[in-house]
């Protein structure tokens, strides 16, 4: 039944009732019960409903196979990628809607941050365990304050205090952007480290050549 229409029902049988047996001491704890009931089932109503998984392309799956993935490994790593990029689309709604986190973000590259080391990971799927402090930690909790720091800022009437905690917080913001970058410094530290022993290589076989 439409949601719409279940609200008014569930009143109009309470009140219904409740005036059957309005003298009744039963009527009033039944009253409460029922009471209670509707304001469960309306909280159940109002939960949001997570967003469902895309649609897994061949190509994207043969990617995930390829890297040694079970079908488990490859649900886990999509729900999990799935809840990361609808937390930086909150994190640049966020971002987007006060010039205090913009002027942060440019200072950080927070955002262009974030989609990269997501992007990495879509790339290189066993990298995942190297990234759990950006993915259950860090950016879950910049977006917390974030969505903290918005509403506070569009409260009409501030005062000291207000504007105390906000600058609390837009510090703290700051200093979370700052380790999300180190997180993703730390997920492509051995691609790095690779291109290293590349030149390195590539180096040493030019000396080779010019020697002859």
């Amino acid at each position: 039944m439409n949601r719409k229409y279940l609200t008014p029902i569930f009143i109009l049988t309470l009140i219904g009732i409740f005036w059957l047996l309005r003298d009744s001491l039963f009527a009033l704890i039944l009253f409460g019960l029922l009471a209670l009931l509707v304001y469960m089932i309306m909280r159940q109503f109002g939960k949001p409903k997570p967003e469902e998984l895309p649609g897994l392309s061949k190509e994207k799956e043969a990617h995930y196979q390829t890297t040694g993935m079970s079908d488990a490994e490859i649900k886990f790593f999509r729900e999990t990628m799935n809840t990361t990029k609808q937390q930086i689309q909150q994190l640049q709604k966020n971002i987007n809607s006060v010039s205090k986190l913009k002027a942060i973000d440019l200072r950080n590259d927070t955002l262009r941050t974030s989609k990269a080391l997501f992007k990495e990971l879509v790339k290189e799927p066993d990298k995942l365990h190297k990234a759990n402090h950006f993915l259950y930690t860090h950016l879950p909790n910049l977006v917390e304050l974030t969505d903290k720091y918005v509403e506070i800022s569009n409260h009409e009437i501030k005062n000291k205090q207000t504007y105390v905690k906000l600058d609390e917080s837009a510090q703290i913001i700051d200093q979370m952007s700052k380790l999300i970058i180190q997180d993703y410094q730390s997920l492509v530290a051995d691609d790095l480290d690779e291109l290293d022993v590349e030149i390195s290589i590539a180096k040493n076989s030019l000396k080779g050549d010019n020697k002859e």
